[in-house]
């Protein structure tokens, strides 16, 4: 069977025994704040089994889109190393939401693969939950006495909480589950050596690819267990591994699911994949996994950053850069060339990369180009390094995690490049910054949550706010949080009016008032399905009816600010074209932030014609009309939705004149379009590869803009003396013009005249020219000029020039090409040692270095102390 005939053999398998397919869910978390990614197929399903929203289908199946960089097997700097991790991987799963349990779900795994996939039932072991004394959970009968009726007694194994309780994390749903192994060795190797001994001992060939878990319970922060109200089935069968066992390979990557990008890799690399263990093999399975989480998570909406979710993708990115740089002696960038192929291999499953493939090549290729400069940059770094280090056989920790942090060197490509040159890396060193960077990660992000306490069972704040701004309700669950050692509170009301934070649109603000006693919500949030309120302290009475108001002027600026990224999407579109397409936004009472893929600066014309666009549509006041229909009917209107949402199988459309805009939105919008008085851009810029982010205003804010600038205009106008205060400011700056070359002249003559006064006044020592001097020179480039003069003019120089630059100390140090080559001398080894009589710090190359400090009058003792250190060497 090919990789396609497996995964839908899976899911029509469950769909004839009453599960409806469900597409799987973004690759990129959102309204969830434990987690950065879906790293595991129930992600999508966590309110149904806490409760929080009752499911359409009781039993539903699919495929998911999952992560995982961290955690038991999955760090990412073993990826690749073996040949059945990954970073990206696909979840089969079939789901019981309170309907079957152990018996049907057992059975039905057994029939799939013994059955169907015709899995050999000798090959097969199976482990069930031992039980746990300390947790006071018993051994699972249940489960055991159900796989006797399929499989021997000798291939069931009793398995410890580790390996056979599930949970979701350190609270939430959890249960215990029944894992499926499956046995990949030779006839005669099974014959040799029972398996049962290789289960859940990390064999590459003994793997598990199924886990039945049973929700069963809620662990609560305590740590105590409390019973689910229903009994829930959460299974997940890892693809790749099926795949592997059904084609019978020994490796995920030689089956269908990889083969194919390894043999493109093969043709741009112009290298043969041996699927060994040699570091161009790791090299190659390390893009073939990690192209399919890039090109993912950015067709979900996750661009590469610097922080947060961003930051993992880019981490991931560039290891795979590292490796083909490093292993596959590629030095341009290649990922990007198979985003093709594998947009082509999943469009019929995973259709959003195959619609967005020009846009994600073009994302990761400009990420791919920049990284690869860096790349060289850290290569000379580490040589530059090795080549100066007083230890000479050891790169220190904080070196080694300079390299990881700023440069993208994982450890063991420093440990590599260390031990080619005789080196090792103090890796004990490089953990404890690791280590300290962990800690101020948590210490930036902790926060402490505990258990709800529930006041109303089936409160689940029900949002009424789209046309209520005043709802008199009352609380059904609340908890105490800890952010920053700050307590606050977290309140859930059975119906509010308050927008949770979605879509790009900011959570309403306003007060909870308790008869005499007023609360106010800072903020409001939406963690999975639940709307949670934000409040600084709890009432008196908590279970005291409430009334809730949203504050309706900063709801109403915030609509304005919503039903205008609406306006300004289509508009964009229009004038830039369609290829345009939404890649964030931030909606605030204030102002309104889009982000949208578009490959150029836009030019001022543009700028102008979205401009006019938005306000001639804001002038014609069309009728801003909002409609909840079934998904389809809204696509097959012309509606846009957004990549890396989900959607259920209701939406709600909001349209702006059918024949401008019909998006799918949650958020609140104005009935008029004219409503929003005014639309003015106020920038324009580059935030991510491929993307543009226009920041603009409407409303009071845009008339408060332009108040503003009427007023700064008169001021220009007043001081400028003039009728045509353009022109004048036009002949200040020609002005200004002529009087920088008129000084920079004037510098270069001044520089001239020193160089050769100190070519003159050189001392010989030893054959070598040296001058040490303070100069009058008022800024840092000018005394660059002067050295780098001298350089060409004096052979063999060793040069420490001092400067009083505006109260500050300011050094430099040349020395000629043949004395590094001669003498080892290296400047920037010399700066630092000069540098610290003027109590600061600098660098350089080993020809030309330059520092700063703080201690003007360190700078005489430090030009006395280049003369020392020439004479001592």
């Amino acid at each position: 069977m090919t990789s396609k005939e497996i995964r839908s053999t899976f899911l029509e398998f469950f769909e004839t025994r009453g599960h409806r397919i469900v597409p799987s869910a973004p690759i990129v978390v959102k309204n969830d704040p434990t987690l950065l990614f879906t790293n595991a197929g129930m992600n999508q399903f966590k309110d149904y089994f806490l409760g929080n929203r009752m499911p359409a289908d009781k039993r539903v199946v699919d495929t998911q889109k999952c992560l995982r960089v961290s955690g038991k097997h999955n760090d990412l700097e073993e990826v690749g190393v073996d040949t059945y991790h990954h970073t990206m991987f696909e979840m089969l799963g079939n789901w019981s939401f309170g309907d079957y349990f152990k018996k049907e779900a057992i059975e039905w795994s057994w029939r799939l693969l013994t059955e169907v996939y015709r899995i050999d039932p000798d090959q097969i072991y199976v482990t069930v939950f031992e039980g746990d004394e300390k947790e006071g959970l018993p051994f699972d009968q249940e489960a055991y006495d159900e796989w006797l009726k399929w499989i021997d007694p000798e291939r069931v194994l009793k398995g410890n909480k580790k390996d056979n309780f599930w949970e979701m994390g350190e609270t939430g749903p959890c249960g215990p589950c029944s894992e499926i192994h499956v046995d990949c060795r030779s006839k005669e190797e099974r014959e040799e050596f029972d398996g049962r001994n290789l289960v859940n001992e990390d064999h590459p060939q003994v793997i598990e690819i199924w886990n039945n878990v049973f929700m069963e319970f809620n662990r609560l922060k305590d740590g105590s267990l409390q019973e689910l109200p229903q009994k829930h089935v959460d299974t997940g069968m890892g693809f790749e591994r099926l795949v592997r066992v059904l084609q019978q390979k020994n490796s995920n990557y030689d089956t269908d699911v990889f083969s194919g990008t390894i043999e493109a890799i093969e043709k741009i690399c112009d290298i043969g994949y041996q699927g060994g263990d040699s570091r161009e093999d790791i090299a190659f399975r390390v893009l073939a996994d990690h192209i399919r989480a890039v090109s993912f998570a950015i067709a979900d909406g996750q661009l590469p950053s610097n922080t947060g979710a961003g930051y993992v993708i880019r981490r991931i990115l560039r290891r795979a850069v590292r490796y083909y740089y490093s292993y596959l002696q590629s030095e341009y960038a290649l990922l990007y060339r198979l985003v093709p192929l594998l947009s082509d291999q999943f469009k019929e499953v995973f259709p959003e990369l195959d619609k967005q493939r020009d846009f994600v090549a073009k994302v990761i290729r400009e990420e791919e180009e920049t990284f690869l400069k860096t790349l060289e940059k850290g290569l000379k770094k580490i040589d530059e390094v090795i080549r100066h280090s007083k230890e000479k056989t050891i790169i220190d920790g904080q070196t080694a995690f300079e390299l990881y942090d700023t440069f993208g060197f994982p450890i063991d490509l420093t440990r590599l490049i260390a031990s080619e040159k005789g080196f090792s890396v103090d890796e004990g060193g490089f953990e404890r910054e690791m280590q300290k960077q962990k800690e101020r990660s948590r210490a930036a992000t902790a926060i402490d949550t505990d258990d709800w306490v529930v006041l109303r069972e089936g409160g689940r704040g029900e949002f009424v706010g789209y046309h209520d701004l005043l709802i008199e309700t009352e609380v059904a669950r609340y908890r105490k949080i800890k952010v920053k050692d700050k307590t606050k509170y977290q309140i859930v009301l059975s119906a509010t009016p308050f927008y949770a934070e979605s879509g790009g649109q900011v959570g309403d603000q306003g007060v909870l008032v308790f008869g005499e006693e007023t609360i106010a919500v800072t903020d409001t949030k939406k963690e999975n399905e639940l709307i949670v309120h934000m409040v600084d302290k709890l009432p008196t009475d908590i279970n005291s009816k409430l009334v809730a108001q949203v504050d309706m002027q900063k709801r109403l600026n915030t609509s304005y600010n919503h039903t205008a990224t609406h306006l300004l999407h289509a508009a964009l579109k229009e004038v830039l074209g369609d290829h345009v397409g939404q890649k964030g936004s931030f909606v605030s009472p204030d102002i309104l932030r889009f982000d949208f893929s578009h490959f150029s600066k836009l030019s001022e014309e543009e700028l102008v014609r979205i401009n006019r666009l938005v306000n001639s549509k804001i002038r014609e006041n069309i009728l801003v009309e909002t409609e909840e229909m079934p998904k389809e009917k809204a696509l097959s209107l012309g509606a846009t939705a957004l990549f890396g949402e989900k959607y259920g199988d209701e939406v709600r459309v909001v349209m702006i004149d059918p024949a401008y805009s019909i998006e799918l939105c949650g958020g609140t919008h104005v009935p008029q379009t004219g409503m929003i008085g005014v639309f003015t851009i106020v920038s324009e810029s580059a935030v991510a590869s491929g993307v543009r982010r226009i920041e603009a205003l409407t409303g009071p804010a845009a008339f408060n803009y332009f108040t503003e600038k009427i007023s700064q205009s008169k001021q220009i106008a007043e001081l400028l003396k003039g009728s045509n205060p353009l022109k004048a400011i036009e002949d200040m700056i020609n002005e200004n013009h002529q009087l920088k070359k008129e000084v920079e002249k004037a510098t270069l003559d001044k520089v001239k005249t020193l160089r050769d006064e100190l070519a003159v006044s050189a001392d010989d020592i030893g054959g070598i020219n040296f001058i040490a001097r303070k100069v009058d020179l008022d800024h840092a480039d000018t005394v660059k000029k002067l050295a780098f003069s001298l350089k060409n003019s004096v052979d063999r120089l060793f040069l420490v020039l001092g400067a009083d630059i505006q109260g500050k100390p300011h050094l430099s140090v040349m020395i000629s090409d043949d004395l590094i080559k001669e003498k080892g001398f290296n400047a920037s080894v010399i700066i630092r040692e000069l540098a610290k009589e003027i109590n600061g710090g600098g660098g350089g190359q080993p020809f030309f270095a330059s520092a700063g400090g703080k201690n003007v009058e360190g700078l005489q003792r430090a030009i006395d102390k280049g003369r020392t250190l020439l004479v001592d060497s």
